[in-house]
């Protein structure tokens, strides 16, 4: 297969991928419970990061890394739903951010967040890209 066909073949707004972000979520069974998530496109990375971001008097800008975070997990996770009406109001919630927040320890929150950044292609050592190059 050519890079081209591989390229045309695996589009990014298709790629998921299923990850444990903690110990804590165990079923019946004590199995641990994955989350589905997908990776991120250019255009919604750029929307998330330009939400993200403050520009304060005097041009300071300033990045808000917890609603960088939120919006992330938010709109790129596909199990659960983060965005589910009825979960999000039974537990007292008006918002998807409030209800992450509610569902989720601090912890929770950053690996989900860095779990879809790095399915995005963020944070991918350059030894490892070679190394999956020479497989």
């Amino acid at each position: 297969m050519s890079l081209q066909e591989f390229l045309n073949s695996n589009p990014v707004d298709n790629l998921t991928e299923e990850v444990v972000i903690s110990p804590r979520f165990k079923d019946k069974d004590g199995s641990l419970m994955t989350f589905t998530i997908k990776a991120m496109t250019n255009q919604e990375f750029d929307e998330i990061r330009k939400a993200s971001t403050n520009i304060k008097k005097g041009r300071k800008v300033e990045f808000d890394a917890q609603t960088f975070n939120l919006r992330t997990i938010i709109n790129h996770t596909v199990k659960p739903d983060f965005k589910h009406a009825e979960s999000i109001k039974a537990l007292g919630c008006s918002t998807s951010e409030e209800y992450v927040q509610r569902v989720l320890l601090s912890g929770e929150v950053a690996s989900l967040a860095s779990k879809i950044q790095e399915l995005s292609g963020f944070d991918v050592e350059m030894e490892d890209l070679v190394e999956e190059a020479k497989n």
